[in-house]
């Protein structure tokens, strides 16, 4: 692995440029900085999870209606509940 070497010459090259003075604060700089990133980053995602399940929730569940109007080729329940076509179209007297 590279990366242990890589963080001690880092390391080194921050202690020369800020001295050894600077360096305990600006790591704790930078580790306050992680936390609050980390910290606002899992309330986000519990944030997301909750309305994720907030619309789960709130699904509507479907209903099935029976059809408005009969389909064609169904019988009738009662004979007489369909009206005939002389009933529904009766002549009209000319207007004189």
């Amino acid at each position: 692995m590279n990366s242990f070497p890589d963080m001690i010459f880092i390391f080194l090259l921050a202690l020369i440029i800020f001295g050894p003075k600077k360096l305990p604060e600006i790591g704790r700089q930078i580790g306050r900085a992680l936390n609050e990133f980390k910290r606002a980053s899992n309330e986000f995602k519990a944030q997301i999870e909750a309305e994720i399940n907030q619309l789960e929730t709130e699904k509507p569940r479907q209903t099935i209606l029976p059809p408005a109007h009969p389909t064609v080729g169904a019988l009738p329940r009662q004979a007489e509940a369909i009206p005939t076509l002389e009933a529904t179209f009766e002549p009209k007297a000319p207007d004189a």
